[in-house]
C-alpha cells in the first residue's frame, strides 16, 4: 500500500478540523389517522360542546322531479340543507366545497334522517342532498305522511308510488307469507307482483332509476368542479352509497354510520342472500323486535327477557308512532348480493325493451354491477372509505369488521384506504336520543366525518 505523502497528511489534518454546518434532515409529515374508538365520555363532551356552537341560518327546499329510464317515468324526490348565506360553505383541503350526499335507511324516507341532515348544514355548514329512495315519498299529500298502517283491513298493503299518477292497484300482486327466514325475520308479509302488470315491470326496473336518480341529484346539487361529495347510506343505504362513489366523478369518500358495505359483502357479515326480485317486502312490528331484541341484550344482558312484556310494549308503541313513514322495502337484492334475482330483473326489463343479445348482456352486466365494485381499466377505483359503528349493533360488530369487512375491502384491486371507528354509546339508529345525548351519538359522528375531511383523510 503506498504510503501518504506529508502533504496528504496535512490536507487530512486540516479537513477534520473543518468545522461543517449540520443538515436537518425533514421527513414528511405523518398522515392524519382517525382515533380507533370514541369513548363514551368524549361522546357526551361532543355532543354538548356541538349543541352548544351558534346556528348557521339555513334553508331546506324540497325537489320532486321526473326522469326517463328504461322507457318508463320516474319521480326522484330529494330535500337540500344549505346555507342561506352560500358563503358559508366551507372549502375541504382540495379547495372545493363540501357536500354530503345522504341516504336514509330500509324502512323510512328523509324524515328520518333530517335531524342528522339539519346538524350537518346548521353546524358545519355543509350542502347536504338528502334523497329518498325511489317510490317511497307519498307523492299523494304534500304531508308525505302515508295513511293507514301497511296492512289494510281490505287485505290490500302499501305498495311504492314510483310515478305519482300511477298508483298501482291490489288486482296487481298477490300478498304472500314467508316463513323462510323466521329466525332473523319471523314471518315476512309480501306483495308478490303478477307478472304481465305494471307493477312487475317496475319491479324489474327500479334498479337503474335509483342509480340514475343519486347521478342526477348530484349533477343538479352537487357539481363537479364545485362540490367534492362524501356519500353515506344509513344501513340498507349504505350498499347504494358505496356503489355511487365509482359513477359520479367528484364523490371524494365514504362517511358512513352503520352502513353496510356492498352487496357482495353483507352475506358474510349477517349469513344471508336475497332471492327474489319480484316482491315488495311490507314491513311490521316485527321490524322493530328484532332490533329492540338484540338492543336490549346489549345493553342489559340477559337480565332484559326479565322484562319482555314490557319491551314487547314498547315495540308496539314505536310502531304506531311510526307508521306515517313508507315501511316497505324492495332494495334486499342489493343490499344481500341478490345476483340471481338481478339478472332475472334485467331480463325481464330486456324482454319488455325487445333489446338485442348484447344489448341485453350489457343491461345484465349492469345490474350485477349493483353489488360489487368496478374494476375494469380506466374505471374509477372506489375512494377512501371512513366507517362507523355503534356500541350495540346487531349487524355491525367490530369483530365483524375486523375478521371480514376490512380484508375483503383490502383484497380490492386496487384497494381503498379504509377504517373503523367505533362509539363507545349507540344502537344502529344513531340518531336516537339516549341518556345525556338528546341526539344520540349523532353529533359525535357529524364531528368524526368533519375531523377527517378538514384534515384530509380524503385526499388523493
Amino acid at each position: 500500500m503506498r504510503k501518504k505523502s506529508l502533504l496528504e497528511k496535512a490536507w487530512m489534518i486540516a479537513l477534520s478540523c473543518i468545522s461543517l454546518p449540520s443538515v436537518t434532515i425533514f421527513e414528511p409529515a405523518m398522515a392524519w389517522e382517525p382515533p380507533s374508538e370514541v369513548s363514551q365520555q368524549e361522546i357526551m363532551k361532543i355532543s354538548k360542546d356541538l349543541l352548544a356552537k351558534p346556528d348557521i341560518k339555513i334553508k331546506k327546499s324540497e325537489d320532486i322531479f321526473r326522469i326517463r329510464v328504461l322507457e318508463m317515468d320516474w319521480d326522484i324526490g330529494v330535500m337540500i340543507y344549505e346555507p342561506e348565506d352560500q358563503s358559508k360553505i366551507p372549502a375541504g383541503p382540495d379547495g372545493k366545497r363540501v357536500g354530503i350526499f345522504l341516504l336514509h335507511g330500509g324502512g323510512g324516507d328523509y324524515r328520518v334522517m333530517e335531524p342528522f341532515a339539519l346538524m350537518l348544514a346548521g353546524k358545519f355548514g355543509y350542502k347536504v342532498a338528502s334523497m329518498t329512495y325511489p317510490g317511497r315519498l307519498y307523492l299523494l299529500d304534500p304531508s308525505r305522511n302515508w295513511p293507514g298502517d301497511t296492512i289494510n283491513p281490505d287485505g290490500s298493503v302499501r305498495i311504492p308510488i314510483w310515478k305519482k299518477d300511477e298508483v298501482i292497484t291490489k288486482e296487481q300482486y298477490e300478498v304472500v307469507e314467508d316463513r323462510s327466514k323466521r329466525e332473523r325475520y319471523g314471518t315476512l308479509i309480501t306483495a308478490k307482483a303478477k307478472e304481465g302488470t305494471a307493477f312487475f315491470y317496475r319491479m324489474a326496473a327500479w334498479p337503474v332509476a335509483f342509480e340514475e336518480g343519486m347521478k342526477d341529484i348530484c349533477r343538479r346539487y352537487l357539481p363537479v368542479g364545485e362540490f367534492s361529495i362524501y356519500v353515506t347510506g344509513h344501513s340498507t343505504g349504505g350498499p347504494y352509497a358505496f356503489y355511487l362513489t365509482q359513477r359520479v366523478s367528484n364523490v371524494a369518500g365514504v362517511v358512513g354510520m352503520e352502513s353496510d358495505p356492498f352487496g357482495y359483502i353483507n352475506p358474510r357479515m349477517v349469513g344471508q342472500v336475497w332471492d327474489t326480485w319480484d316482491r315488495v317486502r311490507i314491513r311490521t312490528w316485527r321490524d322493530i323486535a328484532r332490533y329492540a331484541g338484540p338492543e336490549a341484550l346489549g345493553k342489559e344482558g340477559p337480565d332484559a327477557l326479565n322484562h319482555l312484556p314490557r319491551l314487547m310494549e314498547d315495540v308496539f308503541e314505536v310502531w304506531k308512532r311510526g307508521t306515517k313513514e313508507p315501511l316497505f322495502k324492495c332494495e334486499d337484492i342489493i343490499q344481500f348480493n341478490g345476483e340471481k334475482p338481478l339478472r332475472e330483473s334485467a331480463m325481464v326489463t330486456a324482454k319488455r325493451l325487445n333489446l338485442g343479445p348484447q344489448e341485453t348482456e350489457a343491461l345484465v352486466k349492469r345490474y350485477l354491477g349493483y353489488v360489487h365494485e368496478l374494476s375494469e381499466p380506466g374505471v374509477k377505483p372506489v375512494p377512501p372509505l371512513y366507517l362507523g359503528i355503534a356500541k350495540v349493533s346487531r349487524d355491525h360488530p367490530i369483530e365483524t369488521y375486523h375478521k371480514t369487512v376490512l380484508p375483503m375491502i383490502a383484497a380490492m384491486k386496487p384497494a381503498p384506504k379504509a377504517r373503523v371507528i367505533q362509539f363507545q354509546a349507540g344502537v344502529h339508529s344513531y340518531y336516537l336520543p339516549e341518556k345525556d345525548l338528546p341526539l344520540g351519538i349523532a353529533p359525535a359522528v357529524a364531528g368524526a366525518w368533519n375531523d377527517a375531511i378538514m384534515a384530509g383523510y380524503f385526499s388523493k
